[in-house]
């Protein structure tokens, strides 16, 4: 019976069903695991069901090989993994994409856009500590959302629906990313710009990029240079698409109105200057965290394994190739066998 390893429990019912592929065996920590930990628990497993915050490296791959057929990522980003070696060794690595996940980042987006542009998390604390007393027409002035400028840099598929939700405030929507989309232009109404150019025109900057080592530290001291003072950034993509001390900087120097992160450089930990600051929002990388969302993943995960180890193409391959090359063998290995 084939060894299945999940690295931390998840909420749902998905993982009862993971019971079917074979012997399960989840981490009793209510915590992220260590590499030593990982190994020691999934030795001779075949299927590893990871998180975000889990870091596969070759080394660690090597470690549970050679039964290790899948890393199965309960997560859309893949940056922790080295995808590139699991490739190399003959290892599928799954996400977990959905219109589900691209809805609700799409929806924090806008939450943490309105909450900063209005002020809301500085005027809640105002209250609950006791401090309003009296109705002021200068109390905690923000900016309209309406009719303003929105740039989002990553047109995929969350910054798409971030794009859709504009329509109903009105605004101005421009875009960058690698390949300019002419289709997404039409339907979405949105418009192409260089990246220095969008920086410097939107009221709003918004981040939906994978990490890699192109994106990382996408903004710095030299694009932070570009944005307008009035202007607003968040960040609901990955942490290091930020340099957060250039980040600091750029706000201590009032060049930039206000940021909100829900995701982190140095994840978990939280810049400590940024913490201070009433300019700055911080959430701890939620904005996927909702019940659907949350059973959606897990039944993706969850599905990618029990396909794998019943010899099925599993779905959200991040490394189709291992497949292909996977299957080629088993027909040279059935001719092989049939000409005897």
């Amino acid at each position: 019976m084939p060894k299945i390893l999940v690295t931390r429990k998840v909420p749902g019912q998905a993982l009862e069903k993971l019971h079917e592929g074979g012997e399960v065996v989840i981490s009793p920590f209510d915590r992220v695991l260590t590499a030593d930990e990982i190994v020691q628990m999934g030795q001779g497993a075949e299927a590893v069901m990871t998180l975000l915050t889990d870091r596969w490296t070759g080394e660690l791959m090597d470690a549970l090989r050679p039964n290790l057929k899948i890393i199965s990522s309960y997560a859309v980003g893949f940056d922790n993994i080295d995808v590139k070696a699991a490739t190399a060794r003959g290892i599928l690595v799954t996400n977990t994409p959905s219109l589900e996940v691209d809805e609700a980042v799409a929806e924090f987006t806008w939450t943490l856009m309105l909450a900063l542009s209005r002020r809301m998390c500085e005027g809640e604390d105002f209250a609950k500590k006791g401090a309003y007393h009296s109705w002021e027409p200068e109390m905690f002035l923000g900016r309209d959302v309406y009719g303003k400028t929105l740039g989002i840099v990553g047109l995929g598929r969350i910054g798409s629906v971030v794009a859709r939700r504009a329509r109903g405030f009105n605004m101005k929507v421009v875009y960058n990313c690698r390949n300019r989309d002419e289709k997404a232009e039409k339907e979405l109404g949105v418009e192409y710009r260089e990246r220095d150019q969008l920086l410097g025109e939107s009221d709003y900057i918004t981040l939906h990029v994978p990490l890699t080592a192109e994106t990382r530290h996408l903004i710095n001291a030299e694009s932070l240079s570009k944005v307008r003072p009035t202007a607003y950034l968040i960040n609901t993509a990955r942490g290091a698409v930020i340099d957060e001390h250039a980040l600091v900087e750029a706000l201590r120097a009032g060049k930039l109105a206000g940021v909100a992160l829900d995701v982190h450089e140095n994840e978990p930990q939280m810049n400590p200057e940024l913490m201070q600051m009433e300019n700055a929002i911080l959430t701890p990388h939620i904005a996927s965290a909702t019940y659907a969302v949350r059973e959606k993943m897990a039944e993706q995960a969850v599905d990618s394994i029990l396909k794998t180890l019943k010899g099925e193409k599993p779905e959200n391959l991040v490394n189709p190739e291992v497949w292909g090359k996977r299957r080629s063998q088993v027909d040279i290995s059935s001719r092989t066998f049939s000409s005897k």
